[in-house]
């Protein structure tokens, strides 16, 4: 089942994502099944990548962000601030990442900005 928008759609495609559409119960979520990670920050050099997409979806934005399986930062053997929590879809036990959109730009935004923000937050996990 489609739950993109067309637009978000061509625009992984066109970069050449490997990307599911998965609904679980009624949530809809985007899964990137190898999702590089920051060199050298983690234990983990890639995770699958989970964003849930809120039903209102682009006008709402998507909030926070989930690994599986879990990263550990590689300096300290410890999860990043904010990113110790589980969070359940599809069966599997998701690393919550917990990271509020509040800029989201309702027409303006899309997939596109929710992989900016988790690639910053990776970044910038301490």
């Amino acid at each position: 089942m489609a739950i993109l928008p067309a637009k978000d759609r061509k625009y992984l495609l066109a970069r050449g994502f490997a990307f599911d559409e998965v609904t679980s119960g009624s949530v809809n979520g985007l899964v990137f099944p190898n999702f590089t990670l920051p060199k050298g920050l983690f234990d983990r050099d890639s995770s699958a990548l989970l964003i849930i997409l809120p039903s209102g979806y682009p006008d709402l934005p998507p909030d926070m962000f989930y690994l599986n399986p879990w990263a550990r930062l590689a300096s300290t053997k410890q999860y990043a601030n904010r990113a110790d929590q589980a969070y359940q879809f599809n069966n599997l036990n998701w690393q919550r990442w917990s990271r509020h959109n509040t800029e989201w730009r309702r027409g303006k935004d899309g997939i596109w900005t929710m992989l900016k923000r988790v690639e910053h937050a990776l970044k910038e996990a301490k």
